[in-house]
């Protein structure tokens, strides 16, 4: 495979600072030489790399934007590039990132208590403490609000049950950030260790996030410690957790898209039709020029979202627009990629195919396309159209 080539066309790079373009760079040469060479193997075998854990901790992607506990302190822009090099080699691994900082670590900095910050957090930016986040229920997706497990009240501590499906991360994860009801039907945050004793049960067959760990956590009378609840009452808990990974996946889907957009523009040069490249023709040059244009307009949309975000003003529809903008962006493009390349586009020889299968998953995780209208569209018009 040739050297990737990033698709910059309003020159963006001048907008970034030194030590910005200096960690996209790092992680853009650690995909290019860590992740790349394996990741179709991975992708085929249905195996999670998990030998590139260490290599994102010493990168600082692990919980980036989190000040102290061993964590890189980096502003949010960088965290957005982080993602966008990570996705741009498989949107598993950037779920996997981002599963462990933006809904564990984010949670138990944010909401924790200090004695859950330095137990976990500095284990957990080394990756040698690896976290799932458990929201959504078999039953309950776009529902939250709906779900069944229980944290019932027995003194110093709680018992938990109900079960937790579509967990990234969950089989290998040291601890889970379950959400539950309580007695009062308030949701509550807890910080379940794994030797507490739940179950996990991995899901298998998946034709989408091959190289990812995807669970099923079960919970059957857990105890859980009332020390290990974290300091928050209802979904603005949650919430809070998946503004930030919503954040990165607008940058990562972003990645995917460049990784196609690559691709594309690399074999309709080389591939020869009719005694010429497939780039000399009108219809594969006006795809080129749709996929520059969106790649250009979700580049725009994400350095604005990540200044907001630095400044402390990014509200949550500001999120959702470029979640729902840039995630269908990226699979119209992996999907326009895939048509360029015609049969081989079906292979795993070319990438195309992979990415477009990961973001059929991306589309609908924290938040479906759907939800994330309804949330602009309560923007717009002041009305809730969902309750």
């Amino acid at each position: 495979m040739k050297p990737f080539q990033a698709v910059d066309f309003y020159n963006l790079d001048q907008q970034l600072s030194s030590e910005e373009k200096m960690i996209r760079d790092s992680v853009r040469s650690f995909i290019s030489k860590e992740l790349i060479p394996i990741i179709e193997s991975c992708h085929r075998d249905g195996r999670f790399p998990k030998e590139l854990i260490k290599g994102f901790a010493e990168l600082g992607a692990l919980g980036p934007t989190i000040q102290g506990y061993g964590c890189a302190g980096l502003s949010q822009t960088a965290y957005g590039l982080i993602m966008q090099e990570i996705e741009r080699g498989d949107s598993g691994l950037r779920s996997f990132v981002s599963v462990q900082g933006a809904l564990c670590m984010y949670p138990i900095y944010k909401f924790g208590t200090d004695e859950h910050k330095n137990k976990f957090l500095p284990e957990m930016a080394q990756g040698k403490l690896i976290g799932c986040f458990g929201l959504t229920e078999p039953d309950y997706g776009s529902n939250p609000s709906g779900m069944i497990t229980r944290a019932k009240d027995n003194g110093d501590h709680y018992i938990l049950n109900g079960s937790k499906m579509w967990i990234t991360n969950g089989c290998i994860s040291d601890l889970a950030i379950v959400w539950a009801k309580n007695d009062e039907g308030k949701v509550i945050g807890l910080i379940v260790e794994k030797d507490f004793g739940y179950k996990t049960k991995e899901i298998k067959n998946k034709f989408s996030l091959r190289a990812s760990v995807t669970s099923e956590l079960i919970f059957e009378d857990v105890k859980v410690p009332k020390k290990n609840q974290l300091n928050v009452l209802g979904l603005k808990g949650p919430f809070a957790c998946l503004n930030q990974a919503r954040y990165g996946i607008a940058w990562g889907a972003t990645g995917s898209a460049m990784a196609c957009y690559d691709e594309a523009v690399s074999y309709s040069k080389t591939r020869i039709q009719f005694d010429k490249p497939i780039a000399s023709f009108q219809l594969v040059q006006a795809k080129l020029v749709m996929m520059l244009s969106e790649i250009t307009r979700a580049q725009l949309v994400n350095l604005q979202l990540a200044r907001l975000m630095d400044a402390g003003t990014a509200e949550p529809y500001h999120i959702s627009l470029a979640k729902m903008n840039n995630v269908s962006m990226a699979l119209k493009i992996a999907r326009t990629t895939r048509d360029i390349l015609g049969a081989s586009g079906i292979t795993d020889e070319y990438q195309c195919g992979r990415h477009m299968a990961n973001l059929e998953s991306v589309n609908t995780y924290e938040g479906t396309e759907d939800i994330h209208r309804l949330i602009l569209g309560q923007h717009i018009t002041g009305i809730p159209a969902y309750s």
